[in-house]
């Protein structure tokens, strides 16, 4: 294969239509494109929820009608160390994480692209939805143009050297122009229903999947705010704040008929607090507290200055200062109390459309406290 005069790019194909165009898009713009898939999870792949035996066909098929080279590698064991055993720990200690930022900034931004360096390459590519930019000698990390599937979220841990070595082929297109492109190169997988829910989850039952790694500890239900027992449950570890599915909770004596939701997790007497309404004041939070801070920018933001942020993917942008900032953590108050603030997710800050980075949330205050 002729060597390109715009040098080497390594995609990572996951055999998703996004990395596929991806790929497509820089071949077509005249680079050199290598497609890389990377095998993360291996706990199960006989399982009938793990599709990466399938990926890595439709992946091998796309980088075949597009004209590339293509390999596998292994990060396995990069994954289940970095990633992984972090997932469990953050679980066990009662919070939510989100594995997709770690996945981002450990593997696919990290192993992913010292592989792909150690090749030759000067860049490496994703199907992300997001872009990048350099400004005024820094390098940027915003939104896509598609907002409904903007996934900067995601990567707000990147650091300057990442971005610099990184390309967002899908930042300025909308999905539905995405297949279309797919379609009309024909690619295999141009219909192919998007992957949702944890990497290495899959569409499994999460309870079930949990379990797996994570004893069973049955302990009371409690409606917040009194002692009246109303169910039980079979570990704190199963629910996350804001949850109403599985709560297992019927028809409640001297209450009204309205759905349930989790409101607090007291790991120390191994209690699930639950309160009654969707718009119940526990369920909403005007500050919170993050640590494990990551800058893109290696700069913090300013302190009582307006920005936007969102402490979970599909939320939308909420109002917000930073009331205060040190190298361990920050306190973020809103404008406006969000609803379901979760320990272990994250919390990211924009400015405008430029995504300034976040941390993990610890701690969340009601609006009265």
């Amino acid at each position: 294969m002729p060597k390109s005069s715009k040098g080497k790019i390594v995609v990572g194909l996951s055999g998703g239509v996004d990395s596929a165009v991806a790929a497509l898009l820089l071949k077509q713009q005249g680079y050199e494109v290598i497609g890389l898939f990377m095998k993360n999870w291996e706990g199960d792949d006989t399982d009938e929820y793990c599709s990466s035996r399938q990926d890595l066909v439709d992946a091998a098929a796309v980088a075949d009608v597009i004209g590339i080279e293509f390999e596998a590698i292994n990060f396995a064991a990069e994954y289940q160390d970095r990633v992984f055993a972090e997932f469990l720990r953050e679980y066990q200690a009662g919070r939510t994480p989100n594995p997709d930022v770690l996945c981002n900034s450990e593997i696919k931004f990290k192993s992913f692209l010292d592989h792909a360096m150690a090749m030759g390459a000067e860049k490496i590519a994703t199907g992300h939805y997001a872009q990048v930019r350099q400004f005024l000698g820094e390098w940027q990390l915003l939104k896509a143009e598609d907002g409904t599937k903007d996934q900067s979220y995601f990567l707000h841990r990147l650091n300057q050297q990442q971005l610099s070595k990184s390309l967002f082929p899908l930042g300025q297109l909308y999905k539905r122009d995405v297949r279309k492109i797919a379609a009309e190169a024909g690619l295999p997988n141009h219909a192919r229903k998007d992957s949702t829910g944890i990497c290495f989850i899959g569409e499994r039952p999460f309870r079930e999947f949990l379990s797996r790694y994570i004893p069973k500890q049955p302990g009371e239900i409690r409606v917040l705010g009194t002692d009246q027992v109303i169910g039980a449950h079979e570990g704190l570890t199963y629910f996350t704040i804001g949850q109403r599915e599985g709560l297992g909770i019927g028809g409640v004596k001297n209450t009204p008929e309205a759905p349930w939701f989790v409101a607090e997790k007291d790991m120390k007497h191994n209690i699930l607090y639950v309160v009654q309404g969707h718009n119940h004041p526990a369920l909403f939070s005007q500050c919170l507290v993050a640590n494990s801070l990551s800058w893109i920018s290696d700069k913090p933001p300013h302190t009582h200055w307006v920005y936007a942020a969102k402490t979970r993917y599909r939320q939308a942008d909420a109002a917000c200062q930073i009331e205060r900032i040190s190298a361990n953590d920050c306190e973020v108050i809103f404008a406006v109390p969000q609803w379901a603030v979760t320990p272990g997710q994250s919390v990211v800050i924009y400015e405008s459309c430029v995504c300034l980075g976040g941390g993990i949330i610890t701690a969340n205050l009601t609006p009265d406290a």
